[in-house]
């Protein structure tokens, strides 16, 4: 839809494309709300966005760029009378700040490796933009000023299958061979799409080290995320998709397996019962402690409440556990901090424990393509029920009534007036002024690695990995790492994809790259020869979005703020702040009902009446309890991960 062709009324205008904002758009346009979500920027996600490597390039570049602030223009003319203006703010890049990139791999194939801090962001000549088209679902012949009619592009989807599947079906095949290959011939050349290279870096003891042009070569095969999270199985957003159905727009992977930095080596964490019994690092006796424990924990009782206030790990010392165990439960189940109180640990290790065996043997899922796909696929179930949406396009200002203290319209980036009753912005596009956040402003350290090896060797190349790193020395923050292979459709064939968070105590550089030179080989690194070795990383600090408090904004009373990413590994922040906007606004309404199969849908004409129809309709209400709890059962296999 073209920006001139924008109707001027709206129920709900939402401006930012998180995961919060995607969900409350969603939920809104499926109980029949008319729903305007724009986005500023030319992708769907924001923070919680995937890009390619050729993409992230692009937006590494963006964030270098020092952006000049624009001028505010004048809208006055388009007061009415008791209305004042209140402006959004026009910059959102201070989220983001430190950002570094360094490649340790050589940029041609046949140099050597060396320490490049700033390589070529031109990457290619066809434009970045088309891409992300590739991966994103983003029509080609999108203008420069506009992104596609999603209403148009989603209807389609619901049409034909084909749709869903257009973008990398040829990609998406040739990886699974490239796989396949790999496992079964020892020296395979993998397909004819493979770069030798590439080929041989999986099938050659002695592997070729992958150059920087191989990795921009490549780089449509890299989503790489912003944030690191991971779905916990029993978690808020695993259960909102299956109850939206949402879940039929992506497809998901167990997380293989959980392991933990310990005494300079990575081992394996024995969580469920399988794994206790068949671990080799644990003695018999630790294992009869360690389920005696497990059992115990998931009900509270009277001694575990005498320990409130206390730290866990002192619970876990009475509780005559050795070091392996009290390792395990508190940084690697709990993923807890040594001075953490007892219940907020023992709470922490009960829903870690509820969460496994639903679909494999770690209580985690991943999405395959990246974290990326999640508000995406919220974005198309809001435009498959009418929502409006517009890529580049933004709000300049709100049209506020003076005597009610609410947004009666807001004027876009083309000066048109759109009547809302409900405004939805993310919290970067409101002033620091307006906004109430927590004092001082917290921030979260990333980084993401790209390496040519896994960090513990298996018998299977396909692990996705959760790591845990307790902190390196004192004053260090724990850090959380999570590893992906090529199965995901995160890397390209003879990588892997890590991401590291952690709560930031300086720039992301210095919390991150100790543990960097630690677990893996780089030129600071000593006696890792036996690592993998890092091809290319970035550093960069993000604004933690648990630090915006709920109340307290000097904004209208029908203007609700959404926050960006938090530090937490799973999505409980951003699902628990979008139903609470959803019921401040619409109480008596279902929070994403989940909507019809394509196949149950019956259109105008299509259902005709006979003289037989009431005994066909009373056959159907005896079955109607038996088809109903087939469909539950359905929804859940849909989240089934593939193996």
């Amino acid at each position: 839809m073209a920006a001139e062709d924008l109707p001027s009324e709206f129920d709900v205008v939402i401006l930012g494309t998180g995961l919060a904002e995607s969900v409350v758009a969603a939920a809104f346009s499926r109980v029949g709300q008319r729903v305007l979500h724009v986005d500023r920027r030319s992708y769907y996600a924001a923070n919680w966005a995937s890009f390619t490597f050729n993409g992230l390039l692009t937006w590494i570049q963006q964030h270098n760029e020092e952006s000049q602030p624009e001028e505010a223009q004048d809208w006055s003319s388009l007061l009415e009378e008791g209305e004042e203006l209140l402006y959004l703010s026009n910059s959102d890049s201070t989220s983001i700040s430190n950002v570094q990139v360094f490649c340790f791999t050589s940029e041609e194939d046949e140099e050597e490796g060396t320490l490049s801090p700033n390589p070529p962001l031109t990457i290619e000549e066809e434009p970045v933009a088309a891409d992300e088209d590739a991966v994103k679902e983003i029509s080609e012949t999108e203008s420069a000023d506009r992104s596609p009619d999603l209403q148009e592009e989603f209807s389609s989807l619901l049409e034909s299958k084909e749709e869903e599947t257009k973008q990398n079906p040829e990609e998406t095949t040739e990886v699974e061979e490239e796989e396949e290959a790999s496992q079964t011939e020892e020296e395979g050349p993998g397909t004819d799409q493979t770069s030798p290279s590439t080929a041989q870096s999986q099938s050659e003891p002695s592997k070729k080290k992958i150059s920087y042009a191989q990795l921009v070569k490549e780089g449509r095969r890299f989503n790489i995320d912003l944030v690191s999270k991971l779905m916990y199985s029993r978690g808020s957003l695993v259960d909102l998709l299956i109850k939206s159905n949402v879940s039929r727009y992506a497809e998901f992977k167990n997380v293989t397996r959980i392991l933990t930095y310990r005494h300079g080596t990575v081992e394996q964490v024995p969580c469920s019962r399988a794994d206790v019994f068949a671990s080799r690092q644990l003695s018999v006796v630790e294992k009869r402690k360690l389920m005696r424990f497990l059992t115990s924990c998931m009900e509270e009782t009277e001694e575990q409440q005498a320990y409130n206030g206390r730290p866990y790990l002192e619970f876990l010392c009475d509780q005559q556990l050795g070091d392996n165990l009290q390792h395990f439960l508190l940084h690697s189940i709990a993923m807890v901090t040594e001075d953490t109180p007892t219940e907020e640990g023992l709470a922490s290790t009960r829903h870690f424990l509820r969460c496994l065996g639903r679909y494999g043997n770690t209580p985690f899922l991943f999405p395959v393509y990246g974290l990326g796909e999640i508000p995406q696929c919220f974005c198309r179930m809001c435009a498959v029920f009418g929502g409006i949406y517009c890529l580049r396009h933004s709000i300049n200002c709100l049209l506020v009534d003076k005597d009610t203290n609410r947004c009666k319209a807001v004027i876009d980036s083309r000066g048109q007036r759109i009547s809302c009753s409900h405004f939805v912005v993310e919290e970067s596009f409101v002033g620091a002024d307006r906004k109430r956040v927590a004092t001082p402003t917290r921030f979260i350290s990333r980084a993401v690695l790209i390496t040519d090896g896994s960090l513990l060797l298996s018998t299977s190349d396909q692990q996705v990995s959760m790591v845990t790193v307790p902190p390196i020395a004192a004053g260090c923050p724990a850090v959380k790492m999570v590893e992906l292979c090529p199965s995901t459709m995160t890397c390209m064939p003879g990588t892997y994809l890590v991401h590291l968070t952690c709560q930031s105590a300086g720039s992301a550089y210095e919390d991150l790259s100790p543990v960097v030179t630690r677990m893996f080989r780089t030129p600071e690194s000593r006696d890792q020869e036996n690592s993998p070795s890092v091809l290319w990383c970035l550093y960069f600090n993000m604004a933690d979005g648990s630090g915006l408090e709920v109340e307290g904004h000097d904004l209208p009373s029908n203007v609700y703020v959404c926050s960006g990413p938090d530090g937490g590994l799973g999505h409980e922040h951003a699902i628990r702040q979008a139903e609470s906007i959803f019921q401040k606004i619409l109480p008596e309404e279902d929070f994403c009902p989940p909507a019809p199969n394509p196949e149950d849908i019956i259109y105008d004409g299509d259902n005709t009446s006979s003289s037989t129809g009431g005994e066909e309709e009373e056959k159907e209400e005896k079955d109607g309890s038996k088809e109903e709890q087939k469909e539950e059962e359905e929804e859940e296999q849909s989240l089934q991960p593939e193996e």
